[in-house]
């Protein structure tokens, strides 16, 4: 039944699921019987003049009803019941409480998704993925396979890219693809340029590489392009490193205009930008990426941690031109082989059916009402922070100083880390990161929050609680 060719009219649902309503309609009219093969995916997209992850979601949802079943290499076949029968050990998993582990507050968590539809979701896929176990224990080439690199185009896309799927790589995490991305830009004892106050990664990759780290003086819009420019006069750096949307730690975002000034610099020195769009996603209408400004200068690094999940350990890496790619692959095979293609494949298919979008939008809201709670505890104007960001940047007042309010907030539940982990160049300000994401609750939040703000109102001998 290779030549099926369904009249998506005949169901009022959205496309993706009028496919599968039509698979099922003509599997109990004799249309369509178990065993038949149906159209390649990208064949009935072309054929319905449809997006190719339409028809790619309506498959994922016909396997969820038990309708098909997938075969790599093989196609998608019509099982008529059979494979949901087969799959039904996935409702039946009971949670693994020594999974349960102490999350690190420490790292800049999203806020965990509870949703009880989403979950499901999101078990769904990763029955779906079980059907292909096999082959995804296998060595895989490096930088996924044809239908991954498509997925991470679609993803892409949610931020104005379209590079070629040969400039495309996904990869076990944004710090190998950091580390790979600078040592090939880089020797020992180069200069690289950042952010004065940027991601500690960097400066742990700058320190690996024995690279000298050079920090940028900031506005509330991001670097300065005049020290940019004078940066590039006196020092000969190799690259520059932004982390450009919701910045970590500050939360600032660069605007469109300081994207374009930090563009047009770059290119009068021809220096390379390492973009690590880590937050890129959270923004529901954020400014354009720098690869999407500058593209023959920039390195972009897409991860997946922030937006959908740190466990699965994916990157999505977009190379400048076609003469990177070959050192890129080499240096990365060479410390990382590949990207787990369980985890990849499980990345993809929450892409195609949609999961992926319904995480980042829980993100979103979750992250928004964390904001909120913050704005309603803690003075206005006593910390920086986006609507939208997983953390705070806390300056301290009243004799606290970063060591003894850190030390203060060790109880509390939620992440707090000294302001020295992100300071590039100069004395670190007494200041403090406060992470409101991970695990814990609304609830749990709000007690740390009112424990904090109840700190912030006296000096640390009035607030004490050790003799």
């Amino acid at each position: 039944m290779k030549d099926w060719h369904p009249d998506l009219n005949r169901s009022s649902s959205p496309r993706y699921m009028a496919i599968a309503d039509l698979i099922e309609m003509d599997l109990r009219s004799g249309v369509l019987a178990a065993g038949d093969r149906l159209p390649p995916q990208r064949e009935l997209a072309k054929r319905l003049n449809i997006d190719f992850t339409t028809v790619a979601r309506g498959y994922v949802e016909a396997r969820k009803r038990g309708l098909v079943g997938s075969h790599v290499g093989r196609g998608t076949f019509v099982t008529g019941g059979q494979e949901k029968e087969r799959r039904g050990f996935a409702a039946e998993a009971v949670a693994d409480p020594r999974r349960e582990a102490v999350a690190d507050f420490s790292m800049n968590l999203p806020p965990e998704p509870d949703d009880a539809e989403l979950l499901k979701r999101m078990r769904d896929g990763m029955a779906t993925v079980a059907a292909n176990l096999i082959p995804l224990l296998r060595y895989q080439g490096f930088g996924g396979s044809a239908m991954d690199k498509e997925a991470a185009g679609v993803w892409l896309g949610r931020r104005g890219l379209a590079p070629s799927q040969e400039r495309i790589f996904v990869t076990p995490g944004a710090h190998p693809a950091l580390l790979a991305i600078f040592g090939m830009l880089a020797r020992p004892g180069d200069t690289v340029l950042s952010e004065n106050i940027t991601y500690p990664g960097m400066r742990s990759i700058a320190a690996q590489l024995r690279l000298n780290l050079s920090g940028l003086p900031m506005d509330e819009e991001g670097i300065l392009p005049d020290a940019l420019a004078d940066a590039c006069e006196r020092l000969r750096p190799k690259a520059l490193y932004l982390n450009p949307t919701l910045q970590n730690p500050l939360t600032l975002t660069i605007p469109r205009q300081r994207r374009e000034a930090i563009a047009a610099v770059a290119r009068k020195y021809n220096l390379p930008i390492v973009e690590d769009d880590a937050y890129g996603f959270i923004p529901a209408n954020g400014p354009p990426p720098l690869a999407a400004i500058a593209p023959e200068l920039t390195w972009h690094i897409g991860g997946l941690a922030k937006c959908i999940g740190a466990g699965l350990r994916l990157a999505v890496v977009v190379a400048p031109d076609t003469k990177a790619i070959w050192p890129f692959i080499s240096a990365m095979r060479t410390g990382n082989v590949m990207a787990s293609p369980l985890n990849l494949a499980l990345a993809t298919q929450w892409i195609e059916d949609g999961t992926a979008d319904s995480i980042l939008h829980f993100i979103r809201t979750e992250s928004t009402a964390r904001q909120q709670m913050v704005a309603r505890i803690l003075p206005a104007g006593s910390y920086k922070a986006d609507p939208i960001s997983f953390n705070i940047w806390l300056p301290l007042t009243n004799g606290w100083t970063r060591s003894t309010f850190s030390s203060h907030m060790r109880s509390s539940g939620i992440g707090v880390v000294a302001s020295d982990a992100f300071t590039v160049d100069g004395p670190a300000p007494d200041a403090v990161r406060v992470c409101i994401g991970g695990p814990i609750t609304r609830e749990r939040l709000q007690g740390a929050l009112d424990f904090m703000a109840h700190a912030l109102e006296g000096s640390p001998e009035m607030t004490a609680s050790f003799f």
